[in-house]
């Protein structure tokens, strides 16, 4: 069985959402884009609400070094 992402997977989420989006506009993205996102990823497991802006802006961060 996969192991379930939760929010603290920051570097694991870029990878999956690299995968799942690859035409995303990672730098001008919506955090509420991101966050539903995310959640929308299959291997997601983990509480909406526990999210915040610190941790979206470092998935944001990961994608993009993910990207390049």
């Amino acid at each position: 069985m996969a192991r379930k992402l939760r929010w603290t997977d920051v570097a694991d989420i870029a990878i999956e959402l690299e995968e799942a989006r690859p035409d995303a506009d990672v730098v001008n993205l919506r955090f509420t884009d991101l966050w539903r996102w995310v959640q929308e990823l299959p291997d997601f497991a983990d509480d909406p609400q526990k999210s915040n802006e610190k941790i979206l802006e470092a998935i944001q961060m990961a994608w993009l070094d993910e990207r390049s």
